[in-house]
């Protein structure tokens, strides 16, 4: 494969969205559980709730399918909006007491939307490899799939690249269909409150 030149910072990337994305909110969600701190549990399951666009981008590149770039887009929009949107949360977190969780919860929560929002206007300039005919066979597009592949070899081997990315497809029809019945229906009854009314 012809090399590019921002292929490190490809690979970079991906090693913060695991650190970002999985690593850190599984500890924060594990402390939370163990330490009773509800509001944070609650903020965790919502944010899993939409960050699982991310692994549903993962298996959609994995066969190199052009909507992979359009879900990974959406996912990294979505993701800081779910970390901020939800009035009540906010001011629970604020008001908790100063604990090395409530710290953690804040700063993860920043460093991530740092982190979400450079990475939906990286993702914007290479819209086209979901829309223009052949680009997504350049090297251009590929660096991106390439990590994605290794998941695969890792994880999958053996099984064939077309199955997974209909299992990712699946997947996007229902997070599309979960995620249109939150904006038309849920959040006209409940607003920015996290908790049911």
């Amino acid at each position: 494969m012809e090399t590019v030149w921002f292929r490190p910072l490809v690979w970079l990337d991906y090693r913060l969205a695991v650190f970002f994305a999985v690593l850190l909110p599984i500890v924060i969600l594990i402390w939370s559980l163990l330490s009773k701190a509800e509001v944070i549990t609650r903020l965790l399951v919502i944010y899993w709730r939409v960050a699982s666009l991310l692994m549903i981008t993962t298996y959609l590149m994995i066969p190199g399918w052009p909507i992979a770039f359009v879900s990974s887009l959406f996912a990294n929009i979505l993701i800081p909006i779910s970390l901020w949107f939800w009035v009540d949360l906010n001011e629970e977190i604020q008001d908790m007491p100063e604990r090395g969780i409530k710290f953690l919860t804040t700063a993860w929560r920043w460093a991530a939307t740092i982190y979400f929002a450079l990475g939906a206007i990286v993702n914007l300039s290479f819209l086209s490899c979901a829309f223009v005919t052949d680009t997504l066979k350049s090297p251009f597009c590929q660096v991106w799939l390439e990590a994605p592949w290794k998941y695969k070899e890792i994880f999958h081997a053996g099984t064939k690249s077309g199955f997974l990315g209909f299992l990712g497809l699946v997947g996007l029809v229902f997070y599309i269909l979960f995620f249109g019945y939150f904006v038309l229906f849920r959040l006209s009854k409940q607003g920015r409150s996290a908790i049911e009314q």
